[in-house]
């Protein structure tokens, strides 16, 4: 292990011991979700979500040092899966899966974790973890659009405008004085493969929240991603990953992903989107990529630019512009479809 690999362990180990006081802390405190005036808890719970989520760019990134991404999907997801069903049946949360939403579960995990996940960890391969957090957190401003193809549904001005703040921030972050990108044109477009994928896939959601509950929809989801990703580990990264030897630094990132940001935030952000409701709860989702690059500054030694704050501050800024009619519209009141863990 490197001068710099044992620092980012260093980091990482101490990081850990912070996660797990948090969830100490998750334990003891959410007892009090059932209180709908607790709203400082709600909103802990909620950074504790997308700080989860910010990390994992980060510990793919390390993963990423050992495993191939396919590798690296296809463990996160296996222990995800084991974690999740381990959860269902202490709490004894047994759910049926009706015979005629086969089909539905199998396309929505097609589009994610399956597609969703190969764009995100093949584009987050071949940029920074600050600018993948960036694009991915543009998912959003584009998830209205599907309405307005599938629903014939119609979108503010407020929509398009937050549209061309956030391409000018991504513009920003990706541009060279001499307009040449700073990063490799493939790894941008697995990202926004990543980013047409998730919004592909909220219609899936939709049709499945209306019938089963968040925790089965994500456990099954993962278990038939796990599935999606097996013939490719086994055809093509297999012989890659015998010749691993996992240490100290890949085994703590390998358990913060699967843990942490596959299992943990999934819950938390279930819990919060029960009192807040889904549009509320997706203004949080902003934080991701600050937490990405501030960790990432600290742990991977990423160079945070100024061109990269002043593209974080636009793409934030036009995300939650896009989503302001949603926000009115649900002011005073709470989601009325609420998701049941």
């Amino acid at each position: 292990m490197t001068h710099k690999s044992e620092s980012s362990y260093i980091l990482q180990k101490q990081l850990g011991s912070c996660l797990c006081c948090i969830i100490n802390t998750f334990a003891a405190h959410a007892s009090l979700l059932t209180v709908k005036n607790n709203r400082m808890v709600i909103y802990f719970f909620a950074l504790l979500a997308m700080l989860f989520w910010g990390l994992s760019f980060i510990w793919s990134t390390i993963v990423f040092e050992y495993y191939k991404p396919v590798t690296t999907v296809f463990l996160r997801l296996v222990m995800s899966s084991a974690i999740f069903w381990i959860l269902k049946s202490v709490f004894r949360h047994r759910e049926v899966i009706q015979r005629q939403h086969y089909k539905l579960f199998i396309l929505s995990a097609l589009f994610n974790p399956f597609l969703y996940f190969i764009g995100e960890n093949f584009g987050l391969k071949m940029t920074s973890p600050t600018l993948s957090a960036v694009i991915i957190a543009t998912i959003p401003l584009f998830t209205p659009f599907v309405g307005v193809l599938l629903l014939k549904e119609k979108l503010s001005p407020l929509n398009y405008v937050g549209m061309i703040i956030s391409f000018a921030g991504i513009l920003v972050m990706l541009l060279k004085s001499d307009l040449t990108l700073i990063a490799p044109p493939l790894g941008l477009a697995f990202l926004a493969f990543a980013v047409a994928s998730a919004v592909a896939y909220s219609v899936f959601l939709k049709k499945l929240s209306a019938h089963y509950s968040a925790i089965t929809i994500i456990a099954t989801q993962n278990v038939l991603g796990a599935l999606y990703f097996m013939p490719f580990f086994l055809l093509i990264d297999f012989n890659h990953f015998v010749t691993v030897i996992p240490d100290k630094r890949l085994v703590m990132a390998l358990l913060q992903l699967a843990v942490f940001a596959s299992s943990l935030a999934y819950v938390l952000y279930t819990m919060v989107t029960r009192q807040l409701g889904i549009s509320r709860t997706n203004i949080f989702t902003n934080l991701i990529p600050v937490f990405t690059a501030v960790f990432s500054y600290f742990i991977l030694k990423e160079i945070i630019t100024v061109n990269k704050i002043l593209g974080i501050i636009l793409v934030i800024s036009g995300v939650v512009l896009s989503q302001r009619n949603q926000l009115i519209g649900i002011k005073g009141r709470l989601f009325d479809n609420k998701l049941n863990i």
